[in-house]
């Protein structure tokens, strides 16, 4: 239900504003700055005015910051939506990756990979998909590997017990 009401604020953000893309990067950081258990339970909180709360937003935002977006940010505090933005930046990003046709993955495994094998399993990744993606690496326990691209829908595994399990099964099938 929240992704929905995003999308919909995403969408009217975009059709208003000729520079999405420093929009995005604001909202980003304004989505660190609401994840701050802090900051959240003032959002979300019955006993603070929407008003102050919406203070307290636009004030993090300076005296330079662009008009459509101050003015966004206001109609969110009317509408007690302000806790709405890390979903928004989100699909806002999701858009702006779609636009480029470049997206942000996840290398999941036990040993780190090289630049070179990195860039090796980025660029087979582009000759099946299409798109350009930029991997990150993050150490895990498992042992194997995973790749996933959250917005194009891509998870792939490999993992030695899974390829163990498989052998092992495909010889009571042949026996």
């Amino acid at each position: 239900m929240e992704e929905l009401i995003a999308k919909r604020y995403a969408k009217a953000l975009s059709s208003v504003s000729k520079d999405i893309k420093s929009i995005a990067e604001v909202l980003n950081v304004l989505t660190e700055a609401i994840s701050a258990e802090e900051v959240k339970s003032v959002l979300i909180s019955p006993i603070v005015a929407s008003e102050k709360k919406t203070e307290m937003i636009l004030s993090t935002l300076g005296d330079k910051a662009d008009s459509t977006l101050v003015n966004f940010i206001k109609i969110l505090g009317e509408n007690k939506r302000l806790d709405l933005i890390p979903a928004i930046a989100k699909v806002l990003n999701a858009d702006l990756q779609k636009e480029s046709n470049q997206y942000e993955g996840v290398l999941k495994s036990k040993e780190t990979l090289d630049k070179d094998e990195l860039s090796k399993l980025e660029k087979t990744l582009k000759k099946y998909t299409g798109s350009k993606i930029k991997l990150r690496q993050e150490k895990t326990d498992l042992d194997g590997l995973r790749v996933s691209v959250d917005d194009l829908g891509i998870e792939v595994n490999f993992s030695k017990q899974r390829v163990k399990e498989q052998l092992i099964d495909f010889i009571k099938k042949s026996l």
